[in-house]
């Protein structure tokens, strides 16, 4: 039930200009309403109508304030009204714009917002974990740009070719080969590595040899690797996959990937047909990591290295330049677009793919010495700039 108050309060409508005047009216003001020191400098924002408790004497207070220079008059206070819910003590003049709670002005004073403690503190709490959240928010985005720089320097480094770059060629058996495939990929990655600084050097004559190529495996890892295919999957799933065996084949060969520029992994199974091979592949656009699944026997063993040069050179950021049918683009997919007459083409541009036997048509190529880099692929890569800079 509701108490009466005292029957007057004091309005205080001007403050001293004098700093020592002034201090003395607040401390005038946390005496008479036992309040700490730095509650009545808050309070004392002309004009106020100072929330005195039940008993407390406006008049000796109004008297103290007037000696100290201020402007002070008394005015009736609402009987009958309720006291306020963090002051009990207080006259409530406002309400707590979230809850209803009653507020007398101290409170109104220490919040703009009119809000009482309780639901001062749930704000507070709020913004804490909102700052606390942002903070991690923010966090997470520099950690993003730092590697995104990281990244981005770090390809620029590598497309610099001012040194040799280290590239891993991962043999997986996804089922068991027949025997002599796993050594013969070993022995024709000199050849790769030969063709490719042979290219290199059409358009760099000078500089160091651009990849040392080091073979690992053959590996056989535990659990299935029919997953890896990446034919018909969007790019996301089949980035997923190249990451799940690029993770497992590292562990299993205790590879350092640090050390390594590019890792290329080639799982490969016997052709499930006599009359057909299949070869496809993934590579990560500017990343550092591929995927070849090849359907590998002796035939296949050069077309398996030469779609892995063409995952590598991904990761250098070239792009595909063979249509949505698997044949060549013209003119950059072509390996001679000047030749005269066009077709048949002699040699595969890598990132073609295939090597063009007529408009529309195209066949793999027989063998690593066809393999070409064409002017659009060396620009992309870093090697055409320099020379014509």
């Amino acid at each position: 039930m509701a108490e009466h108050l005292t029957p007057t309060l004091c309005v205080v409508t001007r403050l001293p200009g004098d700093p020592r005047a002034r201090r003395a009216c607040e401390v005038a003001v946390a005496l008479a309403l036992c309040i700490p020191l730095r509650e009545a400098q808050t309070l004392l924002r002309p004009p106020v109508r100072l929330p005195l408790p039940q008993d407390g004497p406006a008049a000796t207070l109004a008297r103290s304030l007037r000696d100290a220079g201020a402007e002070v008059s008394e005015s009736p206070a609402r009987t009958g009204a309720e006291r306020c819910a963090d002051h009990p003590r207080f006259v409530a003049e406002a309400v707590c714009a979230v809850c209803g709670t009653v507020l007398c002005v101290l409170c109104a004073a220490s919040s703009p917002e009119l809000r009482c403690r309780r639901c001062g503190r749930k704000k507070a709490r709020w913004r804490t974990f909102y700052l606390v959240r942002v903070a991690v928010l923010l966090a997470v985005l520099a950690g993003v740009v730092l590697y995104a720089v990281r990244e981005l320097r770090d390809r620029s480094a590598r497309t610099g070719w001012s040194r040799t770059l280290s590239v891993a060629i991962v043999v997986v058996e996804a089922q068991p080969l027949a025997p002599g495939l796993a050594p013969a990929v070993r022995e024709r990655i000199d050849a790769l590595g030969q063709r490719l600084t042979g290219e290199m050097r059409r358009y760099r004559p000078d500089g160091p040899a651009p990849f040392v190529l080091e073979v690992f495996g053959p590996l056989r890892l535990e659990g299935p690797l029919g997953e890896t295919s990446t034919e018909g999957v969007d790019d996301a799933e089949a980035e997923a996959r190249l990451k799940e065996v690029a993770a497992r084949a590292d562990a299993a060969a205790g590879i350092a990937t640090r050390i390594f520029d590019s890792r290329i992994y080639l799982v490969a199974r016997p052709p499930a047909r006599a009359d057909r091979e299949s070869v496809e592949g993934f590579g990560q656009q500017g990343g550092k990591i591929g995927l070849v699944n090849v359907e590998l026997d002796g035939s296949m063993v050069d077309f398996a290295l030469f779609v892995a040069a063409h995952e590598l050179f991904h990761n250098l950021g070239a792009s595909d330049k063979y249509d949505p049918s698997g044949n060549p683009t013209v003119p950059d997919g072509l390996g001679e677009p000047e030749l005269v007459p066009r077709y048949p083409q002699r040699l595969s541009e890598l990132m073609g793919r295939h090597r063009a036997t007529g408009p529309g048509a195209s066949v793999p190529p027989a063998g690593l010495e066809e393999l070409t880099i064409g002017s659009a692929t060396a620009r992309e890569i870093g090697w055409l700039e320099a020379l014509t800079r």
